[in-house]
């Protein structure tokens, strides 16, 4: 009888580790659209792999994060990435790197959101301002620090978030993402700025905005 119940929670056990092990795997690029004839097939979620015996130390290995990028833009920022496009040792890895520098009085890493990965950032050099903002389902609360040299902040995976640098020098931060390709959706950009424009009436209605007004930033992007 003993036998007869070890043999039933076996089963039960197996039967629960093969479902648990059968989930999907988060995406890793914007959309992954299936096709019946594998002939045209371009991508898979992430990259192809490289054979393992070809694999070389080249391949984990990326330069540059010690060069400081160029802030001279609208926003006062730049960020430098070490996703798996420039890294292909990354692919399946789950983690990510950018450096994101800031120029003086002002320079903004403005409101965006990773749709596939959390961020932790620390300050390397100045002081920056950071924020996030809550779904709308815990009211679209902000939360805020002001952030020194060596201070560190986590903006959890798809909110919406931002950097000002408040100091009167430049300043760096680096962030790692929990994911290879964790995407950026920058909001104004993305809103004001898409292609094809989003009908005016649409962001007249949102914003509570002027036809105008709209008409005027998206052609601002």
């Amino acid at each position: 009888m003993k036998s007869a119940y070890f043999l039933i929670a076996f089963a039960l056990l197996a039967f629960a580790s093969s479902f648990a092990s059968a989930y999907d795997p988060s995406p890793l690029q914007d959309f992954c659209v299936a096709i019946n004839d594998t002939k045209n097939g371009v991508f898979v979620n992430g990259k192809f792999c490289k054979d393992p015996k070809l694999v070389v130390a080249e391949d984990f290995f990326l330069s540059g994060f010690d060069k400081p990028g160029n802030t001279s833009n609208a926003v006062g920022s730049f960020v430098t990435p070490a996703f798996v496009e420039q890294l292909l040792g990354l692919n399946t890895l789950g983690v990510s790197l950018v450096r994101i520098d800031f120029a003086p009085y002002g320079g903004l890493n403005p409101p965006h959101t990773h749709p596939r990965g959390t961020e932790i950032l620390v300050v390397q050099e100045g002081t920056l301002y950071v924020g996030f903002v809550s779904s709308n389902q815990d009211g679209n609360r902000l939360f805020t620090k002001v952030l020194n040299k060596g201070d560190i902040f986590v903006f959890p995976i798809g909110m919406i978030h931002f950097q000002l640098n408040i100091g009167k020098t430049p300043a760096v931060a680096f962030s790692a993402l929990s994911s290879q390709n964790p995407g950026t959706i920058t909001i104004a950009n993305s809103v004001f700025g898409s292609n094809p424009p989003i009908n005016p009436d649409v962001l007249t209605k949102a914003f509570m905005l002027d036809k105008n007004v709209v008409k005027y930033l998206q052609s601002r992007f």
